[in-house]
């Protein structure tokens, strides 16, 4: 079995909710889960994400998106008021 990554569509094989992989977890006993965000709306609003164990989750289709590198970069230190007199 080929291994889900970050930016494969997904599908839960016990309740059939799909979507694209955005999160993966380690847990401390080697639990790997999978968060799924759908693309559908419902009532013209986004689907909230779901997470499931890595076991029942199914690779649909590799690659949708690929994750991002660059994270917006560095930004300037903030400066510390000084103390009041």
């Amino acid at each position: 079995m080929a291994r889900i990554n970050l930016g494969d569509a997904a599908k839960d094989s016990m309740t059939g909710f799909e979507g694209i992989v955005v999160c993966e977890s380690q847990w401390l006993h080697g639990c790997r889960r999978l968060t799924l965000q759908p693309q559908a709306l419902h009532d013209g609003k986004p689907v909230e994400s779901q997470t499931f164990d890595e076991p029942q989750v199914v690779r649909v289709e590799a690659s949708v998106f690929q994750p991002t590198v660059n994270t917006g970069g560095s930004r300037p230190e903030p400066q510390r008021q000084g103390l009041p007199t």
